[in-house]
């Protein structure tokens, strides 16, 4: 899970170096909360106009792990 958001993230980025991603443990519910970290230049890029980006990457997350009987939470810092 955690690679693919890496991987989705350095694909929109200019400085790809900067993007970080963090798991949190897992919670009470069973749901994984990853944080995306970006350089501040790049915060524009990977939330995109009225959120439409960030909304699309957490769709396409909440699928993949779907597929693994998981759930995901995607926050981007």
């Amino acid at each position: 899970m955690k690679d693919l958001l890496l991987t989705i993230a350095k694909g929109l980025v200019e400085d790809p170096s900067a993007v970080t991603v963090e798991q949190e443990e897992v919670a009470e519910d069973g749901a994984i909360v990853l944080h995306l970290h970006v350089a501040e230049d790049d915060m524009g890029r990977v939330i995109g106009k009225q959120g439409r980006i960030a909304k699309a990457m957490r769709t396409v997350m909440r699928a993949a792990a779907t597929r693994q009987d998981v759930k995901v939470s995607v926050e981007i810092d």
